[in-house]
């Protein structure tokens, strides 16, 4: 991407207006105290458990700003192996234990052709969507080969806007063929083994009028069903994503004509969408988002359940975050005309996704509730991906002398580490929070159990800002009781968030959790996973 000197003076303009921050921790208007929260969880220890699918804790990776270059891939870094890639953000993936990531984009995927990131002799390339000049360095090989070195499965998202379904095929060829033009070209360029990518997705947002080969409804269908054939004659095996939206008069058409095709729809939501206008609002106003992915998944099982799909296509969230990207002026259709002063002004302001200060201890107990809504549909719910999962809006930031691990990082981390393999069924009582005319629950949960049905683990979320609650767990019939292995991340503040200069301000602390009767109290603020065994 361009290079700017723009961001002192943008962060002398964005801070400013944040007011109350001091040392790293913005102060919030007190919430008036009220009745000491509490919920109960009553778990059906007799009821059937449900796998969850390790992709639930997958990321997304474009060719955006510094996710790429200077990001991930740093040639000539003192942090760089041989080929370029920093070893400081694959040892963050890997204790992310990273399962899959999508790639090359996002929008930039539909002006972007794969042959021109592959091979000996690469050139420079216009990027029409972002407006920056890719040198290609960073292509099919690298991208492949960063994932066998994090342990996740590469997930390639292909080229629907000015692409073809030919070209769709080929780049399957390329990757997964032992003989053939394509695969003849891999060997060429050093891999003699197929890479057996699993998972491809036909196109990205290409119901959205600022994507390059934007489409009708009446067309998209039978074009993913073109492209998901091509796919398969290249190889069966598999698994096939296509572009979808929460909107019925969208995705019915889509999965009449090519859902025989499809293992996923793929549905993309940021609950704060500041692309041209960048925010930072305070705590409660992000927290009471929480309960929208439990609607977007709702909303898509109703539609999947009309198409007579449910069951077999599963979802995935191949792009979601709390805060959408800062991008005024673009995505666009065409390269940069030289001069166009009004884009690189533009293409400055993207800095302000820097900003430390807005990633709080509110996207870490989102990104909590997130996951909590897809694990309770984790038989629909397939794969999710964070949009971006190094820089940007990441949970991981990358600057030239190391990483700092945002708070949405430590959440990740906890899930993906400290949760079983299964989803316990589990009833959940909680007062509501927030007021007004869509409050939301003050208490999430999910329940999660080992094969066994011995080892339990609870992730507990209290929304309040700054008061305790109380959480009563029934086991079937009989009251957890007892004093058992925690794992809180809370912060001094609900505003706290980590920057270069206090990269561990927020971050997850080993505690015991005690039960009483059957009830424990939950800090302010927190995510609390508790790990027991049941005799």
């Amino acid at each position: 991407m361009q290079t700017t000197s723009a961001m002192p003076r943008l962060l002398a303009i964005v801070i400013p207006t944040l007011l109350g921050i001091h040392a790293g921790i913005a102060t919030a208007a007190p919430v008036e105290p009220a009745e000491k929260p509490h919920a109960t969880l009553n778990i059906d220890t007799s009821a059937p458990s449900k796998a969850v699918s390790p992709m639930l804790f997958g990321g997304f990776i474009e060719h955006f700003q510094d996710q790429i270059y200077g990001g991930l891939y740093e040639p000539g870094s003192t942090l760089a192996d041989a080929r370029g890639f920093r070893k400081d953000v694959i040892a963050a993936m890997k204790e992310l234990k990273l399962s899959v990531v999508r790639w090359p984009g996002g929008c930039f995927v539909s002006g972007y052709h794969w042959k021109d990131g592959v091979g000996k002799v690469r050139k420079p390339v216009p990027d029409p969507v972002w407006g920056a000049t890719d040198p290609n360095t960073f292509g099919t090989d690298e991208f492949v080969e960063w994932c066998r070195l994090v342990g996740c499965e590469p997930y390639i998202c292909t080229n629907a806007g000015n692409g073809t379904p030919e070209e769709m095929k080929q780049w399957v060829e390329y990757c997964n063929a032992t003989e053939g033009e394509y695969a003849r070209q891999r060997i060429a360029n050093g891999h003699e083994q197929p890479f057996k990518v699993k998972y491809w997705s036909i196109g990205n947002e290409n119901y959205g009028p600022w994507e390059i080969g934007r489409k009708d409804a009446d067309e998209w269908g039978p074009l993913v069903d073109q492209c998901a054939k091509l796919m398969h004659e290249a190889d069966p095996d598999i698994k096939l994503v296509a572009a979808a939206t929460k909107k019925e008069e969208w995705s019915l058409p889509l999965l009449a004509a090519a859902g025989k095709h499809l293992d996923y729809v793929a549905l993309h939501e940021y609950w704060f969408g500041y692309q041209s206008k960048n925010m930072m609002p305070p705590y409660k106003d992000c927290i009471m988002r929480s309960e929208g992915p439990e609607k977007t998944i709702e909303t898509m099982l109703g539609i999947l359940d009309k198409a007579g799909c449910r069951g077999r296509v599963r979802i995935a969230f191949d792009e979601w975050n709390l805060r959408g990207w800062h991008h005024p002026g673009f995505p666009r259709k065409k390269a940069l005309e030289a001069g166009d002063a009004e884009a690189v002004e533009f293409i400055a302001k993207r800095e302000i996704n820097k900003i430390h200060a807005q990633y709080t201890v509110a996207d870490a107990l989102f990104s909590a509730s997130f996951f909590n809504s897809c694990l309770r549909h984790c038989d629909d719910v397939g794969m999710t991906n964070i949009a971006p999962i190094v820089n940007t809006r990441g949970p991981l930031f990358v600057h030239p002398n190391g990483v700092v691990k945002r708070t949405t990082f430590h959440t990740i981390a906890m899930y993906a580490n400290l949760l079983e393999s299964r989803v316990g069924k589990c009833a959940v009582e909680a007062g509501q929070f927030g007021g007004g005319k869509n409050p939301i629950a003050v208490i999430d949960a999910v329940v999660t159990v080992d094969e066994s049905g011995k080892k339990w683990s609870i992730a507990l979320v209290n929304r309040h800002p700054d008061q305790t609650a109380d959480c009563t767990v029934k086991l079937g019939e009989h009251l957890l009781d007892g004093t058992f292995a925690a794992t809180v991340l809370a912060g001094a503040s609900p505003e706290a968030f980590n920057d270069v200069e206090h990269p561990g301000r927020v971050a997850p602390e080993q505690t015991k959790l005690t039960f009483t009767k059957g009830t424990a109290t939950l800090p302010p603020h927190s995510l609390t996973i508790v790990r027991f065994t049941q005799p």
